[in-house]
This record gives structure tokens, sequence and C-alpha cells, in this order.
């Protein structure tokens, strides 16, 4: 499968070291991401696309700190990916986006934005390590918006690989349909290669040329009869997925290979079946495969449905095809701050084209904006393009008030597309200016990290009024921190790292306020009734002002008042002043007496404290994030570790066997996992290894409840 001769191969390299921004059929477009649990290759494997698509001529690797995507300091000191970089690149003719996004729980963030606008996706698989815990949660986010996706099942090379077990795991864990399209030539050091199932061809890799000449042979005689009942089962997963090939299939079952083909890209373009490739992108092994597979049997941006929006107008649902003609649909979904250039907004073109000096409408802010310059992307490094059509990913320079989620559109014919799910953070710490001098440049720097990160939130605290930087863990706030003082030039004192509880109500409450008060020489006066209830969990919070309460005003300011009396409330709280989640707060009654005393103060603050009366009679509750621990453990350790869960209020969810390991699968509160990388290292003697990512948030228990509201 995509076997290239020695002469091809240098057609083809030769080719994508062509500038990127020619004009490219939509047909002809992938815009893809690499996703996968930390540590299982994605940035290895970009890098390897990027050398074989000619984009550069020398190997990146992390350990060496020399990569092309991890551009940041923090990036390469650490050998981990925290921010997703965008680049582009040729392969066979096809203008590849790609987008390299980060692996570890902290910056879930990256991923979520990243699938939200992609077409496909890769997702890489450790060959040791199967199914991780973060493979997991990629794979949801892209279940959630129905990305297509192959896999590929990277360090086969490594010692305790086993290709099978991670297909089955693809099955199981995942609830997907994996169809192998090749076979490795041997595991962990005998690895030399993959079987084409396709073709039916043994490939090898010269390591002289690091890879690039890839070489046809027969398959070796020990795995033929394992090769040809893989293929029939491949040509029979297919046939069950895709009627159109399914006759055909009945009448003979051996299925040409450009059949195969054709009906793996509509099944995976479906979403029934998931393509498995192989490799070793560390030993320049199976890339170029997968590059094939990309151009083959990812969607291009026309097969993919029209996007539905949302008229700002009639907020009815439209849709918007994929076509330069119609009207301007875009998507910002991503803010990063450049030296050089000042802020660049990441965008999606959904529909029409963007260009460079023109107007552009931003439905949230209700305000137009002009497009100063338009780039495309490769990581840290730009190049100035006059348009971004329909399909396309770029960034752009010159927006003033945009943030991350929001759509860029027609002022005729505005629209807005459903914005980016934000988890809630789950660490906060408080951070504070090292001189006076420095705090005007300190908020300004932590303004613009949040722009560039929504998990990132700030807030001040209303009774020690200590600015509060929250984020998803405790490595997030460190780089948030680091590069405070290293990109914006702020130093900062800051506090230890601490759990970030949310409140929520449990029940329906109401309450009628009457805020009646003279400031000022002047009489502020207005009475609101607010009901407040309960969301499902992991909904957010939602403000909301009953048709006749809006009507009933003299003015659009004043309801404006109102709503953001409602959330100050959310964010303050009731029983602790930490931020309320998953609650409704909805305005059922306004009544004024005199419209010279309904003022702006008036109606926020009646709002604020109606808020507060009505919460505390739907019975408040305090949340903790639970995180959801995977342990990999001998078996000698399990009981001491099940017990150490156990006095850490978790509990185990299942347990299964890898290998010579067991696999302890738990729920734990956050707040009892402060030093557990020291504790496991003693319960084990250094044996045993843990990845964790926030599941969700519960309940606190009584006892602890009181513990956290009389500290």
């Amino acid at each position: 499968m995509g076997v290239l001769d020695n002469k091809a191969d240098k057609r083809h390299a030769t080719a994508g070291q062509q500038p990127e921004c020619g004009e490219v059929a939509l047909g002809l477009v992938r815009n893809i991401g690499i996703v996968a649990h930390i540590d299982a290759g994605k940035t290895t494997t970009t890098e390897r696309i990027l050398f074989y698509a000619g984009r550069t001529h020398r190997l990146g690797n992390v350990d060496e700190g020399n990569t092309v995507t991890d551009w940041m300091i923090q990036e390469r000191e650490r050998g981990i990916t925290i921010t997703s970089a965008a680049i582009t690149c040729s392969w066979r003719g096809v203008r590849i986006n790609l987008i390299d996004t980060p692996g570890h729980v902290d910056f879930t963030i990256e991923v979520e934005r990243s699938l939200r606008v992609l077409d496909g996706a890769v997702g890489v698989f450790c060959a040791v390590g199967g199914v991780q815990p973060q493979s997991e949660t990629v794979w949801r986010q892209a279940d959630r918006y129905h990305v297509p996706r192959i896999a590929f099942i990277n360090k086969m090379d490594r010692m305790g690989a086993n290709f099978g077990r991670c297909v089955a795991e693809i099955r199981e864990k995942l609830r997907a349909n994996p169809v192998c399209l090749q076979l490795p030539v041997g595991e962990a050091e005998t690895f030399s290669g993959v079987i084409d199932l396709i073709e039916l061809k043994a490939l090898s890799y010269d390591s002289g040329s690091e890879g690039r000449e890839v070489s046809e042979g027969e398959i070796p005689e020990a795995l033929r009869e394992r090769a040809e009942a893989a293929r029939a089962e491949l040509c029979e997963k297919v046939a069950e997925a895709d009627e159109t090939v399914l006759e055909r299939y009945l009448e003979d079952p051996a299925l040409p290979a450009e059949v195969l083909r054709e009906s793996v890209r509509r099944g995976v373009l479906a979403g029934k079946l998931v393509p498995v490739l192989c490799g070793s992108s560390l030993r320049n092994k199976g890339v170029q495969q997968v590059l094939d597979a990309v151009t083959w049997y990812l969607p291009s941006p026309l097969d993919r449905p029209p996007v539905e929006a949302t008229d700002v107008k009639s907020e009815a649902r439209v849709t918007r095809e994929q076509s330069v003609t119609a009207p301007l649909t875009a998507l910002v979904f991503k803010i990063a701050t450049d030296a050089y250039v000042g802020r660049l907004f990441f965008v999606r073109v959904y529909a029409g084209a963007l260009k460079k000096g023109q107007n552009v409408y931003n439905p949230r802010t209700r305000k137009r904006e002009r497009v100063m310059k338009i780039v495309r992307l490769f990581a840290d490094q730009q190049s100035e393009v006059e348009t971004l059509a329909a399909g396309e990913i770029g960034a752009l320079v010159g927006l003033k008030e945009a943030t991350t989620g929001d759509t860029l559109c027609a002022e005729n014919q505005p629209v807005y597309l459903e914005r980016i799910t934000v988890p809630e953070p789950v660490m906060f710490m408080a951070i504070e200016p090292k001189s006076s001098a420095d705090k005007a440049r300190l908020t300004e720097s932590i303004g613009l990290l949040a722009a560039e990160d929504p998990t990132c939130q700030v807030r001040v605290d209303a009774e020690t009024g200590q600015t509060i930087l929250s984020g998803m863990g405790e490595l997030h706030l460190e780089i948030l921190v680091d590069r405070l003082r290293r990109e914006f030039k702020c130093e900062a004192n800051t506090g230890r790292p601490m759990v970030s509880y949310y409140e929520t109500v449990t029940a329906t409450g109401t309450s009628v306020y009457l805020f009646d008060r003279e400031l000022g020489g002047r009489r502020h006066c207005a009475q609101v009734t607010i009901e407040v209830s309960p969301l499902k969990r992991g909904s957010g919070h939602a403000v909301e002002l009953a048709p006749g309460v809006r009507r009933s005003l003299p003015d659009e300011r004043l309801a404006d008042c109102v709503e953001q009396g409602l959330k100050d409330g959310i964010l303050t709280g009731v029983l602790a002043r930490y931020p309320m989640t998953d609650v409704r707060a909805r305005v059922t009654g306004v009544v004024i007496t005199d419209e010279e005393t309904a003022t702006d103060v008036a109606l926020r603050t009646a709002a604020v404290m109606g808020f507060r009366e009505a919460a505390q009679a739907a019975t408040p509750e305090l949340l903790e994030p639970i995180m959801s621990l995977d342990i990999e453990t001998p078996a000698d350790y399990v009981g001491d570790i099940m017990g150490d869960i156990n006095g850490r209020r978790g509990s185990v969810r299942d347990m299964t066997t890898r290998g010579d390991m067991q696999i302890v699968r738990a729920s734990v509160p956050l707040a009892e996992l402060f030093g557990y990388s020291t504790a496991i290292r003693s319960l084990s003697r250094g044996r045993a290894s843990y990845s964790m990512e926030p599941g969700e948030f519960a309940v606190v228990p009584r006892t602890v409840r009181e513990q956290l509201l009389n500290r």
C-alpha cells in the first residue's frame, strides 16, 4: 500500500518543498489532527510527516529538543507538547493542514478546539501501552464532533509491543470497528517492516536513507497464511459495512485493491470503519503509509456535511455549504500571541472566503472588524496570503475584540456557530505582582493568557482582594506562571496550588427581592423575582430573562444589568464564595414603580441579592473534582495500592491484566491526590506508574463540606 520506488519518492519530496500558498482544489485538501495519549509518539510522527513531505530537511526529535511543532521553550525543555501547532504540507498533490495536539490532560482544551475545526484525525497508539486514559478522552472528543479517524499503532519496535492486543483494545475500550490494513513483520526487537494487506506485499524501510526508500517484496513464508487470513477478514468487514460491494463480495470474496480502498474510504467517511496501520516513527518505519492513508481515506472539506449554524435574526437553524460562493462563515478556534505581529487569530473557514482588508462581522460583540493580514501557518512561522477560502485553516491579524469560539460572518447574513466546549478548571492559585509597579503589567499579561487559553480563568476574590488564577492542573498553572515570566517579562509571587471547588443547587428555589436605597443623594429602586434551579452535571450555567421581562423594561441596557447581576451572583456563590455551576438562574418578573429610580445600580444589585436568596432556598451543595486514575503495577503491590485508594476516599472501578502488570482504574477526589507520585513510588518500590485525568464533579461528603466551610 502506498509504496514508492526511489524515483517516485524523490519526485514527491521535491513537490513537497514547493510553497504551500498556491490554490488547491477543495477536494485535494485534508484538515487533520494528530491525537493521542501523552508519550504515544504524536510529535515524532508529525516530524516524520513533515520530513517525508519535504517541508523539513532533517529529522527533528523530542529528546534533542529540535522539533518543529514543539517550538515553545517550555515544550523543548520538558519534552512535551503544550500548545497545538498548525502546519501545512503536501503529499501526492494533496494539501494537508495538520495540527499536532498535546497529550497531557492539563492541555485538553487544545485537543478540543482542534477537533472542533478538523475534518479527520490520526489516532496514535503506543504498541506497548495500548489504549491509555487520554486516548479514550480524545477519542470521545472526536466522537462528539463526528470526526472520521484512522489509527496508527506506533512503537512496534519497543519491548512488550503487541499489535493484536492494541487492535482488540481499540474495539473494546473505544467501541470502534477497527479494520487492519497492515500487519507488522515481527514485534519488538524483531520488527522490520509491515505487510500491506490491500496489495498483499511486504514493505521494508532503508535505514541508510532515514526511511525514505521503501522496498516492496514478497511476504515472508512464515507470515503468508496469517496475512491471507487477515486480508479475508478485511474484505469481510468492509463488505459488512458497505452495501455497494456486498454483492460483489458474495460472488468473489477476494476484492481487488482499488475496490477495497474505495470501500474503506466510504466506511471511514460514514464513521463505520477505523483503518489500522502500524510502524515505528522513531525508527522511520510506516509513516509514508500513514500519509497515503490520510490522502486516501480521510475526508476533504467537500466530503463533510454542510456546517450547521444559527441565524442571528430568526434564531432558526441554517446550513452553510463549504463553498467560496456561500456567505462567509468562519470560526475563531484559537488565539496566540506572536512576538512580531501581535495577536494571531486561528480560523477555520467553513463557507465563503476571507480576504485581506475585508470587514467581517462578529455576532457576539455585534461589531464589524477589519482583517489586516492573513497568514498560513508553519508552527511558529507564517507565510502571508491574500485569501483563505472555504475549507481552509489559517490565522488573521488585526482583530480587536474576537475571542476563542467567536464566529466571523457576513454582516448582511449573520449567523453564529456552536461555541467550543470548555472544561471547568480543577485547580487554582493566588497570584500577585512582586512590586506595585508590576500590577498593571500582571493584569494585562494574565488577560492575554486567558484570551489565548479558555481553561485559564482569572477572578478577584471579593473578600481578600486576591487575584485567583485557575487552570486544569499543577502543570498547567506552572506553565502559565513560567510563560508570564519568560514571554511577558512579568515577575509574580504565587501561592500553592489548591483544588477548585464549585457550588451548585440540588432543588428549585425562588426569591422576590426589593432593592430600595438612597445612594449619592439619589433613590435607586427595583424589584426582581428570580427562580434558581439545577442543571444536569457538567452543563455549566444558564442565565435567562423571561420574554415578558425583557419587553417590560424601558431600556435594553437595564436588561443587560439584570443579566450581569445574575452572572455576578453565579461567580461569587452562596456557601463559601466558590463559583457556581450546573445552575439555571431565571428572572420571571421585574417591577419598576418609577423609571427615574430604576437605575443600573438598582437592577444589578437586586439581581445579585435576589439570586443569592433564591440559591440559598434551592439547597446549595459544594462540588469537588473527581479524577479518573489509571495505575499500572506489578501484582505484588495491588493490595497496598487499593488500600491507599480507599484511604483517599477513592473507589476502584475495575481491574485488568496487561502482560505481567495489573491495571487498576479508580476514581479519587483531586484533593486527596497531592503528593501521590511520591506515595505510589513508596508503595510499589518505584515499580508502579500512573496517569490521571478529570472525571466528573461530585457533591462533597458532609464531613468534608463542614471542614471547607469552617476553614
